[in-house]
């Protein structure tokens, strides 16, 4: 690796020189913010003849390369970029300034110094050879007669359309001679000699704001020949990049995708400032063929991960329907799980019916697990490894079984503590896709004509009684009844319809509400379509008995909506729990143990004692002895002072002739002190 300060003129007038961009590279990004910066500073030392040089960072490019072509020296840039192709864009518009002076000594220089190769083949005419997606556009420009339109929009065109505007004949030598200032730290990496990834990396660290996608995409193409980087990113790279993409939000969610995807693979989720480096441990490259043997899955999933984050393009209107209460509902968490349930679907392992019940199995475990306030970090451990519990000639039932089968804080609630958590649940202030998501669920239960909330503005929420009442409520309520509503029931589901005229009916009185039909716009609950009014439209008041009773008819609609899966477990059969909702260890063996994600194959009660007290003691030995674990697990230099001792490391000893349930009792405590209560699961036999 060679680094030199070296003036960019000098850089760029190269003879016989390409730089080229590529296509692992980010698109050319910089926006007129950073333009009119780089204007500003080019303009301010070209007019400072005190100032020599000015410094605008560094470029970083691989030489030598053994994939040049064999007329032209190819410069390989993986790091300056932006910068590289701004300057292109300045440059560009002196040479049609020149054009338009009809200076041509100046047009020849411009463009035979800076722009062009000139007896090069038109393949390597240009001395930057960007990205496909740019290099129509910067040859576009270069054409002299610019009289027909390019019709895609082009970050190139709109920043040399900034330049053109502020380059004039009064202060383009001011430019050129802010230009000829320029210098940058060159730095020269040898193919052969250098690890252009490291060096990568290590620039990623210093600062270079890429995401976890970008580092990802230049390891797998970063390494490759240009046919096969050309191969791998129109086959594979190119196309997850654009199926992995919210394309309401217009946002890459590459990097969410593959760390998705690692977690339906390695059944650990991958912290999100790690994928990048989860990816190259799963996935070491040594040759084209194992590239693509890997990215081939990767492919294939992206197909399914582009409908859960864009309902839109599911053809099944059922199965999109469903897509996009899950995507309201933002249960990111389940997309590993979905994932390959998606491609079961796909590959006819189970067909729609299957499918779209599993969607709404998750829903209601979601939904039910909300309305009582479970953590939802809970849910990250549970839907990561769901996928091993299913049999596949029982895909569905299997699947129920194992939800059931969760105790604790990773439980499926159960119709009784839901109903009394409903009850008096603010669902009011809740978020606002939440909040659409169970009234549109409820108004939508077997409707034919369907009520779309989420994209409907004429529809709002509306209180039944109102936030702000009108004085005539507690007249009629009394102020028990009064206060109760207010305080207690204002914000509950039974409280809470839909209606296309809330502003109408506001603070009113409940029969105004109910008959209101002025200047015949029938604005009243009486003349309500939607499911929700049809009780109301019924009633002579609103009061708490009123409200109850409304409330019973909603719970009659969300038991048939959130359904408790209607599947007998067998009380022989034991599943994954948590250790301090396990059964008395006594007697029994283990078939496993789950302690942070990872899986652990110990059938011995003592095996698992043994290797959970190390784990943490080599993650944090002064909480054993700040506490009273020391004394409780009876931790010791001397083995001596134990019945049996087993070495915690080369130094500490503890005590082990304990019975089953004693050892799992410290276990437990030992979980409570470091505050790990959820991290161990176990299974036994």
């Amino acid at each position: 690796m060679k680094a030199n300060e070296i003036n960019l003129n000098r850089f760029l007038s190269q003879t016989d020189t390409q730089f080229v961009i590529p296509v692992y590279q980010r698109n050319y990004d910089w926006t007129l913010t950073q333009c009119k910066q780089l204007y500003r500073d080019i303009l301010e030392v070209g007019n400072n003849k005190k100032t020599s040089a000015h410094f605008i960072g560094s470029i970083v490019y691989i030489h030598d390369d053994v994939y040049s072509a064999s007329s032209i020296r190819e410069l390989t840039i993986i790091d300056g970029q932006q910068r590289l192709t701004t300057i292109t864009l300045i440059y560009l518009a002196l040479y049609h300034l020149a054009i338009k002076m009809e200076n041509n000594s100046l047009k020849a220089k411009i463009n035979e110094t800076y722009l062009i190769n000139k007896f090069a083949s038109d393949e390597e005419k240009l001395k930057l050879r960007p990205t496909e997606n740019n290099d129509s556009a910067l040859k576009y420009l270069l054409r002299s007669d610019n009289s027909e339109e390019f019709n895609e929009y082009s970050r190139l065109i709109e920043n040399y359309n900034f330049f053109k505007s502020k380059i004039t004949e009064e202060n383009y030598e001011i430019i050129i001679n802010g230009l000829n200032k320029l210098m940058f730290v060159e730095i020269s990496l040898d193919r052969h000699k250098d690890d252009p990834q490291k060096i990568f990396e290590s620039l990623n660290s210093t600062g270079l704001e890429l995401s976890q996608a970008d580092l990802i995409r230049n390891y797998i193409l970063m390494g490759l020949n240009r046919k096969a980087q050309n191969k791998i990113y129109s086959n594979y790279w190119e196309i997850i990049e654009k199926l992995a993409k919210d394309n309401n939000a217009n946002e890459s969610k590459v990097s969410d995708f593959i760390r998705d995807y690692l977690t339906l693979k390695n059944k650990k989720i991958p912290n999100k400032n790690k994928v990048y480096q989860e990816f190259k441990e799963k996935y070491p490259i040594t040759t084209v063929e194992e590239l693509e043997n890997n990215l081939k899955p990767i492919k294939r999933f992206v197909k399914h991960y582009s409908k859960l984050i864009n309902p839109n393009l599911e053809e099944d209107n059922d199965i999109r329907l469903e897509l996009n209460y899950i995507k309201n509902l933002e249960i990111n968490v389940a997309y590993p799980f979905l994932l390959q349930v998606y491609d079961d679907f796909t590959n006819k392992l189970i067909n729609k019916t299957v499918f779209i019940e599993i969607l709404k199995l998750i829903q209601s475990f979601t939904w039910r697990r909300f309305i009582i306030g479970l953590p939802t970090n809970a849910l990250n451990k549970i839907f990561m490894r769901l996928y091993e519990d299913i049999e596949k000639d029982d895909y569905l039932i299997s699947l129920q079984k194992s939800l059931l089968k969760k105790k604790g804080t990773q439980r499926f609630p159960r119709d009784a503590e839901v109903f009394n958590a409903l009850k008096e649940k603010d669902v009011y202030n809740i978020k606002s896709k939440n909040r659409t998501y169970f009234l549109e669920k409820l108004e939508n239960y077997e409707n034919i004509e369907y009520v779309n909330i989420n994209e409907n503005d004429k529809i709002t929420i509306e209180h039944i009684f109102p936030q702000n009442p009108d004085p005539k409520w507690k007249i009629e309520l009394g102020e028990e009844q009064f206060n109760l509503m207010k305080e207690i029931y204002l914000n509950t589901i039974a409280n809470l319809t839909l209606s296309g005229n809330n502003g109408s009916l506001g603070n009113k009185p409940f029969i105004e509400k109910r008959d209101m039909n002025i200047d015949g716009k029938e604005q009243g609950y009486i003349y309500s379509r939607l499911w929700l009014n049809r009780f109301l439209a019924k009633q002579d008041k609103w009061d708490i008995e009123t409200l109850e009773k409304r409330f019973e008819l909603i719970k009659e609609r969300f038991l048939k909506i959130w359904k408790f899966p209607n599947v007998e477990l067998d009380t022989q059969d034991f599943n994954e729990v948590n250790i301090f909702d396990a059964e008395d260890p006594t007697n029994k063996k283990l078939e496993y143990a789950i302690f942070f994600n990872q899986k652990l194959n110990i059938t011995k009660i003592r095996d698992l004692y043994i290797t959970v007290i190390k784990e943490l003691f080599d993650l944090s030995p002064e909480t054993f002895f700040t506490t009273e674990l020391k004394d409780k697990l009876n931790i010791t230099k001397d083995p001596s002072k134990c019945r049996s001792a087993v070495p915690i490391n080369e130094t500490y000893f503890m005590e082990i002739n304990l019975s089953s349930y004693d050892k799992i009792q410290r276990l437990k405590k030992v979980l409570e002190t470091f505050g790990y209560e959820d991290e161990l699961i176990i299974r036994y036999k």
